[in-house]
């Protein structure tokens, strides 16, 4: 994996990425606290209603944001965004009411709405070589899961010396960072075709080519297996480990921090495991083991109680490991299924849509931990992510290979794609959803 920083580019963008995660991370904390000072008991409700704020960005603005940002140079778009959220952190310590809170976060997620799939979608075109993208992948996973280690352990550091204003200071160094190695970098640009359309087809097109495409309907459903255990553990670790065991804030973020080891070792095999199989083996294979615990799991809860601390610490690792085993190749997938010109919608239709996953799972990952019980909830979710993984089974069938026969009867004669296959109106080529290829299999 080292030697993709040999590639100044993605060296500059990945610690871009790096940066602006540990600031994200430090106004996580910062966030909480000021909530408590203007709503103390209520400064849940606060948070509740942020991050719904933030799920409905994701999945309302972020295909309006990338159709809009096709006429627009990728540099200046993904420098502009982090600029904005320099400029919201600088403003959060100087609100005075809750609803200013609401409004400073609608902006700020409105801007990551736009700067996330801008930014995922850059990587394929920097990194043309499948597994110098797929350990790419697998990087980008790691730093995720190393924010939710280190970005708490920074902000209680800081806390020792100074208010939690100071850490909405450090968010926004963070984004200004990104901003600056963006800048010096050499971001590919965009193809200019993705701009040239009507804004309504820019709007819909990444859509229409994921729903479209049976890999991506099976990483559709394979998203809502991921949202239904993730949430699960970062909804109800704290009521399990604090409430029901007894815990400290200590075992708190060891348990936390078993589930993050899981998904980082899955990120340190899952090149070598991809080279050995297919996408859909690896996560077919996560999403079903992701499932499988989380139903026998919950149903042990229910029956017998919670298990040891030691087996519980392991199965949170071994769903951490399912659930990188899910997500760190859906970019293979998106890459592989979009042209060029396409990837950009095709990436924020990943984005919107898969947080519509989380904006079921959070709420329900709370509502049936509270109403139901701990047991109860899990194998609920559980149940949802096997749901989950037989949809993608059915959606997404095995053997589905990248190069498909097909035929145009409607094309002209003399339609340059007919003169590409000498003429012939069946033949076989690698085949996305495009202009020409309209439906699966055939041109519609």
């Amino acid at each position: 994996m080292l030697g993709l920083f040999a590639n100044r580019t993605y060296a500059a963008l990945f610690s871009a990425q790096v940066i602006a995660l540990l600031g994200t991370g430090l106004m996580t904390v910062a966030l909480g606290l000021l909530a408590y000072d203007l709503a103390g008991a209520d400064a849940g409700v606060v948070l509740g209603v942020a991050l719904t704020i933030k799920m409905v960005c994701y999945v309302v603005l972020s295909p309006v944001a990338q159709a809009l940002a096709q006429k627009l140079p990728r540099k200046p778009v993904l420098v502009g965004a982090d600029l904005v959220r320099v400029g919201v952190a600088l403003c959060l310590p100087f609100v005075s009411e809750v609803w200013q809170i609401y409004g400073l976060i609608f902006v700020l997620q409105s801007a990551s709405a736009t700067f996330t799939p801008a930014y995922q979608a850059t990587l394929p075109d920097l990194l043309p070589d499948e597994g110098d993208y797929t350990r790419a992948l697998s990087l980008s996973r790691l730093a995720y899961d190393l924010e939710n280690l280190t970005s708490p352990a920074l902000a209680a550091l800081l806390l020792t010396v100074t208010g939690y204003g100071a850490l909405f200071a450090g968010t926004a160094v963070g984004f200004a960072g990104s901003a600056l190695l963006i800048g010096m970098a050499a971001v590919p640009a965009l193809d200019p075709a993705s701009g040239a359309r009507p804004f309504r087809e820019r709007l819909t097109r990444g859509a229409r080519i994921y729903l479209a495409t049976p890999r991506l309907r099976g990483l559709l459903a394979l998203n809502l297996a991921a949202c239904s255990a993730g949430a699960f553990v970062l909804v109800n670790t704290v009521v399990l480990v604090r409430g029901q065991m007894g815990g400290s804030e200590s075992d708190l973020a060891i348990a936390m921090a078993a589930f993050g080891t899981g998904s980082m070792v899955a990120a340190l095999m899952l090149p070598r495991l991809l080279e050995q199989g297919n996408d859909r083996r690896v996560m077919m294979s996560g999403a079903t083991g992701a499932a499988a615990v989380c139903v026998g799991l919950g149903a042990w809860i229910a029956m017998a109680g919670l298990p040891g601390w030691g087996v519980f610490l392991m199965l949170w690792a071994v769903i951490g490991f399912c659930y990188a085993s899910i997500l760190t190749p859906s970019g293979r997938l998106l890459r592989s299924s979009a042209h060029a010109e396409d990837r950009p919608a095709v990436f924020a239709a990943q984005f919107a849509l898969s947080h519509a996953g989380w904006l079921v799972t959070y709420p329900l990952a709370g509502w049936a931990g509270k109403a139901l019980g701990m047991g109860a909830a899990l194998a609920l979710l559980g149940g949802l992510a096997l749901l989950g993984v037989v949809a993608a089974r059915l959606v997404w069938p095995a053997g589905l290979g990248r190069v498909v026969e097909h035929e145009h009867p409607d094309l002209p004669p003399d339609h340059p794609h007919l003169r590409a296959h000498h003429g012939n109106r069946r033949h076989a080529h690698v085949f996305v959803i495009d202009d020409e290829h309209r439906a699966w299999p055939t041109q519609g």
